[in-house]
């Protein structure tokens, strides 16, 4: 799975970044690599990383979009990248885990392809029902579910993203028949919740956060561990009767795997720091998202980001096969 790397004592809490060359990097620019189109949450936590990295190395780093195959086409550049710190990828739960059991053996590379750096945010997503129907609960749902089995259609971004295997655990943990219905991205599925010709929908909380606060669309839920500082009214789904469940989209820094451990320390300990900038954090929840809370402090570290991935990647596996979640 997911690369361990010994990184020995490491000073956290220096107030002014090390000189780059003394950590085994040149000065040569760093490339972020993000694996899908410009625009969207992705390509927003990328760009703000790539600016806070910039500034703390002292060195230019280039935000580089390589999109396709549901991030593959990015993960598959920097895993066969020289792993000298300078080709990295920001990667979302999708390149970091789903992926791996929704794509099988046709994933251009492996999860020990990629080494964990640092875990940058979470965002929650969020379980919406078209204005019509009479569900303002989790259990209104499953209630109108049970009487009614497959006839419910709700909408994802499409198939395997996060927001379909999210509901998809919500579904066969609580016992329920409601049928997807995937589309080419987050914009058409909240236009077809909201002109009320699907049912359901759940999507990464940045995307639909305007419709719900609007109120073009109902939010019924969220599924991060607390309820969200910009949807607070909404109630988590693990207080609509799922005790503990927390389920989230998120963004990390990986490295190729034989990136030599004293740059991936570096790194990590400055994503780390980034992490933990009152503006970086007042950024991301603007838009919904959280801070990484992988370490005692509420931070990551390349070894925290790297056993959180190997969770992640067995929790998303039973959930797809379970699910029989399949791209063709």
């Amino acid at each position: 799975m997911i690369t361990r790397r010994s990184l020995g004592a490491l000073s956290l809490g220096a107030a002014l970044p090390m000189p780059a060359l003394a950590q085994g990097l040149s000065n040569r620019p760093i490339r972020m690599v993000i694996p899908f189109t410009p625009a969207g949450t992705t390509d927003l936590v990328g760009r703000l990383t790539a600016e806070r990295l910039s500034a703390r190395l002292g060195q230019q780093v280039v935000v580089d979009n390589r999109p396709g195959a549901s991030g593959n086409v990015g993960g598959e550049f920097v895993a066969r990248s020289e792993p000298d710190g300078h080709t990295l990828l920001l990667t979302t739960i999708g390149t970091g885990a789903i992926n791996f059991a929704v794509f099988g053996n046709r994933m251009p590379f492996k999860p020990e392809d990629l080494a964990a750096v640092g875990l940058m945010c979470r965002v929650p997503n969020v379980l919406m029902a078209a204005n019509r129907m009479p569900i303002r609960t989790l259990a209104d749902m499953v209630r109108e579910a049970k009487a009614k089995p497959g006839a419910l259609n709700y909408g994802t971004a499409g198939i395997a993203t996060s927001p379909h295997v999210v509901i998809e655990q919500i579904r066969l943990a609580q016992g329920i028949q409601i049928t997807h219905v995937p589309f080419r991205g987050s914009a058409p599925m909240l236009t077809e919740m909201v002109a009320e010709r699907i049912e359901l929908g759940m999507d990464n909380i940045p995307s639909a956060l305007t419709f719900v606060r609007e109120g073009k669309i109902r939010a019924i839920g969220v599924t991060g561990a607390q309820r969200s500082a910009v949807l607070p009214d909404v109630p988590t789904i693990a207080e609509q009767g799922m005790p503990g469940f927390e389920a989230t989209a998120w963004f990390g820094v990986l490295a190729p795997s034989a990136t030599p451990a004293p740059i991936i320390a570096r790194l990590g300990a400055e994503l780390d720091a980034i992490g933990k900038e009152a503006e970086f954090r007042a950024r991301i929840a603007a838009f919904g998202a959280d801070p990484p809370r992988l370490t005692p402090d509420g931070g990551s570290s390349p070894e925290s980001f790297a056993a959180f991935m190997r969770a992640e990647v067995t929790r998303w596996a039973d959930v797809v096969r379970q699910a029989d979640i399949r791209v063709e």
